[in-house]
């Protein structure tokens, strides 16, 4: 008996596995790619002809239509040239159609071109990061100078609208201040805590260091927008001389501070070797988790002459620095849960973290507009993801023991 061979299968056997998927996959890919084209060059169609019968309704319904013109709108991120009727009242003048205003009024092309830039296209890549031009309409407002020149208007817009808003109806109870280099310029920012837990940016200053008179600045550029600090606040700063000296200088009495235990941490451990990490770390965070202030002060003291004895003067001149503002939260009888949100700097790193990571896709800097307008872009992009404190409910019991606090000082 003669042994038939599928010749197909014998084909099949020389080639990869690899390679035999691809065979099968490509077209299906292939069909799936024409599909979504097709697909998309239809929404498009269709969108277009449903915008066209609005504006000939409208037309009908005001005076009847006179003849065609043309007009531009926003369309998948360009803009682009459609006819409309042309409609005129009684003294000559056009009148305006109601639904292509209301396509006007919402014009996406600043916004698009914002999230694009958000995740790293360039201005001269917008362009080809876009879905297909709608085929028969002339486009524009896609080109690099026109993205660029979009995108500065928008960041300008926004920063205005943000960072110069009047402030006399926030409630702040807490504030925390940091700074960030950007291409070799200080950018300062301020982030506010409202009583109900809201986390809310405040304002940003620019300069060549970041130094008292630069924060001190800032805080004045807040007063004069409305802020109001008639109580005590509670200041959570990592430490820096300069933005203390400010605090005093603008606030007095008023600021509360917290040093943030996390950077205290950090200090720490730069001026001990590693084999001592462990140790030193793992006590500093016993003694913030106390239940009480007199126990979290005699675990740290304890820890300052174990230092000393140890031969760590360094570590232990760090520990001793501050070491009553580390432990304000404690002092305040928080619940822990507010109290761990409240004893750090978090909050505002990772605004600071978004200002680096959106600053990071210029290769370019041209001027100190530009930072300001990049600086803002990070903060606003920070913003739109924050959410209240962790233990916000427990923020009553801040109000109350920072009026407690205010109290004592009035009687002393």
């Amino acid at each position: 008996m003669k042994r038939r061979t599928d010749k197909g299968l014998g084909n099949q056997v020389g080639l990869s596995l690899v390679e035999q998927v691809g065979q099968r996959l490509l077209p299906l890919v292939s069909g799936i790619a024409a599909t979504k084209q097709g697909l998309l060059e239809w929404v498009h169609d269709f969108g277009l002809k449903a915008l066209d019968e609005l504006m000939r309704d409208d037309a009908a319904r005001i005076v009847g239509e006179k003849g065609r013109t043309r007009s531009e709108l926003t369309f998948g991120g360009r803009r682009i040239s459609v006819e409309k009727p042309r409609v005129r009242s009684k003294d000559g003048r056009e009148e305006a159609l109601p639904a292509l205003e209301e396509f006007r009024d919402r014009d996406p092309l600043s916004e698009r071109v914002m999230n694009q830039l958000l995740l790293g296209v360039s201005t001269r890549g917008y362009d080809a990061s876009l879905e297909p031009r709608p085929s028969g309409f002339t486009t524009r407002g896609s080109s690099k100078s026109s993205t660029s020149r979009s995108f500065v208007s928008k960041t300008r817009q926004r920063l205005s609208a943000s960072l110069d808003r009047r402030l006399d109806e926030l409630d702040l109870i807490g504030l925390l201040i940091d700074g960030i280099e950007v291409a070799r310029q200080a950018v300062v920012v301020a982030l506010g805590i409202t009583s109900d837990g809201t986390k809310v940016p405040l304002g940003l200053a620019q300069g060549s260091t970041e130094n008292a008179a630069l924060c001190t600045s800032l805080l004045q550029g807040l007063l004069s927008r409305g802020l109001r600090v008639e109580d005590k606040l509670l200041c959570i700063i990592d430490g820096g001389k300069g933005i203390r000296k400010a605090l005093d200088d603008v606030f007095g009495n008023r600021a509360v501070i917290q040093r943030c235990q996390v950077h205290k941490q950090r200090n720490l451990r730069e001026h001990l070797p590693e084999e001592r990490h462990a140790y030193v770390l793992s006590t500093m965070r016993e003694a913030y988790r106390a239940a009480t202030a007199d126990t979290a002060r005699k675990k740290l003291r304890a820890l300052v002459s174990w230092l000393e004895t140890n031969g760590h003067e360094d570590a232990a001149a760090s520990l001793r620095e501050g070491l009553e503002e580390t432990l304000t939260v404690v002092k305040l009888e928080l619940p822990f849960t507010l109290r761990r949100s409240l004893a750090t700097t978090n909050s505002i790193e990772n605004l600071v973290s978004s200002i680096r990571r959106v600053t990071r896709n210029v290769k370019r800097w041209r001027g100190g507009d530009m930072i300001r307008r990049w600086a803002g872009l990070g903060l606003f992009n920070a913003a739109k993801r924050f959410r209240r404190i962790k233990g916000y409910r427990e923020m009553p019991k801040l109000v109350t023991a920072l009026r407690t606090v205010a109290a004592k000082v009035a009687v002393a």
